[in-house]
């Protein structure tokens, strides 16, 4: 059973039918606040009141508006309430906006309730029985058929004791939250008090939050800390899920908030400009929906434009259900599980809603049967077949422990425990210890399968070079792969005995560099040309003209001989034997520990008078390879 002070009971009906009465009769509190509302006597805005139960509970009250023009506001107060309360005038019987607001109440995933029969002061008993049974037949196939019919008169008193009785009963039935570590507040209201600052409130729907708590709104990303919290308009230092809730934060400026806004934990949420869903299609609409079709998303407090997408469909009929994409003019941060109601765009009047099914998806291709699969499988999976799909899903680019959070509403350590479940069969491995991320070995095994082809490709393109760069290889993976995928295929491939890293080069294990006959008396020539001439060696270009060799295939013989480091290059187009440049490495290093510096002409007469154009090039060498370093015009050894 729950904690009865986590109940939140919420009206429903026709305009004029008397909620607002009701709820003041119950409470003693008006919950029109408004200018407007008193003048014109109807409710506009969201109404808040509190109840105390005859165990001495109090349940959170939201009064909503009846006008159809109002139904958006309708909506927003219905996110989170456990208990209707379906007001009916007993004069007037069924109207439009209760059948809307029963559409409502079910697409929102409201299973508890009760039927208010008010203003029988009003009418006679037969007109009672009558009303009575109009009831029963709209209630009929509802969550509310065997709900409670009581008349009551907000005038008289009459009923009013048996109400709050049932009440009492149905908040022992409402069954707990599902338990969630994500602290989530959709925003009903916002308002300045002196003294305060500004102040919003809402329904904790999940988590818990207290004072001094860093939050973030979302979509915006603006940051506060709050300051302030109140329930049933006493202070408390903590709420928790399933109370109305008051607000008030340091340094945050009533403009930068708004009803629709969601208040969680920094970086704990993800808006997005689509989102998954499970979406019926009322049989109360005449004619079918065609993918793409124009809407409005109304989901916690907030009403979103967008297109419905059909993925399996072109058109959905009346009373059937399906999975979809929505696509929004305007980022929403939801979980998966959340409900939401849709409403056409023009003429507005509620068409279908459903729940939500992936919060963060990528955009989908219709008609994709592995898409359309795993979304409608979703809905019945356990933790780890439903943690599965989104990491395979999720592709290259794998996923996060945090959006995984989000994806699936399990708490921190049912989504632990169901990873480690993944991780110990194999089926999930984890890329990134501090970020949490994860991807699926089927898609590691086909990343790894690409890097096999690529640098198989490679070497029969260039049978001359040893290996493929690793940032060359680096390119052709998906762009949404990070470095530590790519780090990891790597690894596991050098595991495997497929492959081998050498410096920044990469190559099959089985590759080796083989020379045809014209290829292997070139590389002789090139080797004996700069044997030759030591310290002082032509330029590559000189070296291809003497030889009367291809560029292309002298270049590769040049590269494969300083893989091979037989040979070293300096700058440009110069390049030097490695013995010589060894040997004169040791001279010079002996020549700095004797006499601490070396000039340039001294260095000269070191390489037997080599010319500037070599002396330039040697010097920048042994600087760059930390051997010597520069102190104005000398070179002195460098320490270490």
């Amino acid at each position: 059973m729950p904690d009865l002070d986590h109940v939140i009971v919420g009206t429903a009906g026709h305009i004029d039918h008397g909620k607002t009465s009701l709820v003041r009769a119950i409470t003693g509190i008006d919950t029109d606040r408004l200018k407007e509302e008193k003048e014109r006597g109807i409710t506009i805005e969201l109404g808040f009141a509190h109840l105390e139960l005859p165990g001495g509970q109090q349940l959170g009250v939201v009064d909503v508006p009846g006008h159809e023009k109002f139904v958006k506001n309708m909506v927003a107060g219905a996110t989170g309430i456990d208990i209707v309360v379906m007001v009916i005038a007993a004069d007037e019987g069924v109207m439009p906006q209760t059948r809307e607001h029963m559409e409502i109440c079910t697409l929102l995933g409201v299973r508890h309730g009760l039927v208010a029969l008010t203003k029988v002061d009003m009418v006679d008993e037969e007109m009672l029985e009558l009303a009575q049974e109009d009831v029963r037949e709209f209630a009929r196939g509802s969550f509310l058929e065997d709900a409670p019919i009581l008349p009551v008169s907000a005038v008289t008193g009459r009923g009013l004791p048996d109400l709050i009785a049932a009440l009492d009963r149905l908040s022992r039935q409402v069954p707990d939250r599902p338990a969630s570590t994500l602290f989530r507040l959709p925003v009903d209201r916002v308002f300045t008090m002196k003294g305060f600052g500004t102040v919003i409130t809402g329904t904790l729907v999940s988590g818990r939050v207290q004072v001094g708590d860093p939050i973030m709104i979302y979509p915006t990303g603006i940051t506060s800390k709050v300051r302030g919290i109140q329930v049933h308009n006493l202070s408390v230092n903590a709420a928790e899920a399933g109370q109305r809730t008051a607000v008030n934060f340091q340094g945050l400026d009533k403009e930068a908030i708004r009803r629709g806004d969601v208040l969680a934990s920094p970086q704990a949420l993800k808006p997005s400009y689509m989102v998954d869903v499970h979406f019926r299609y009322l049989a109360s609409n005449t004619k079918p929906m065609k993918s793409r079709t124009r809407v409005r998303l109304h989901t916690g407090t907030s009403e979103i434009l967008g297109n419905l997408i059909l993925l399996e469909q072109e058109e959905l009929a009346p009373g059937r259900e399906t999975v979809a994409q929505l696509r929004l003019d305007a980022p929403v941060a939801v979980v998966k599980g959340d409900h939401f109601v849709v409403r056409s765009y023009s003429p507005v009047r509620t068409t279908g809603g459903g729940q939500v099914l992936n919060p963060i998806p990528p955009k989908h291709k219709r008609f994709r049967p592995e898409i359309v699969a795993g979304l409608h499988s979703i809905l019945d999976s356990g933790p780890e077949q439903l943690i599965g799909f989104h990491i395979e899903a999720a592709g290259p680019a794998g996923v996060s422990f945090s959006d995984l959070r989000l994806m699936t509403s399990l708490t921190d350590k049912q989504l632990d425990s169901a990873l480690q479940a993944l991780m110990s069969n194999r089926t999930a491995i984890q890329v990134d210890k501090e970020a949490r991320t994860y991807i699926h070995r089927k898609r590691l095994n086909e990343l790894i399968a690409e890097s096999a082809g690529h640098l198989q490709s490679y070497h029969k393109a260039f049978p001359l070079k040893s290996g493929m760069l690793k940032e060359e290889l680096k390119s052709k993976f998906p762009p949404e792969a990070e470095i530590k995928i790519f780090n990891l295929v790597l690894n596991q491939m050098v595991k495997d005995h497929r492959i081998l890293v050498e410096d920044k080069l990469v190559r099959l294990a089985t590759h080796k560099v083989s020379l045809a006959g014209d290829e292997a008396g070139l590389r002789r020539k090139i080797l004996a040309l700069y044997q030759a001439s030591g310290l002082q060696p032509p330029f590559f270009r000189e070296v291809v003209e003497t030889l009367k060799a291809d560029p292309g295939q002298a270049k590769d013989v040049l590269l494969l001989l300083i893989e091979e480091g037989r040979i070293v290059r300096t700058k440009d187009d110069l390049y030097f034997d490695a013995a010589a440049i060894q040997e004169l490495r040791g001279r010079l290093v002996k020549f700095l520990e004797q006499n601490g510096e070396i000039t340039p002409a001294q260095f000269k007469e070191m390489t037997g008078g080599a010319s500037r154009k070599f002396l330039i090039p040697l010097f920048e060498y042994f600087d760059a390879k930390n051997v010597t370093l520069r102190v104005g015009d000398v070179r002195k050894l460098r320490k270490g």
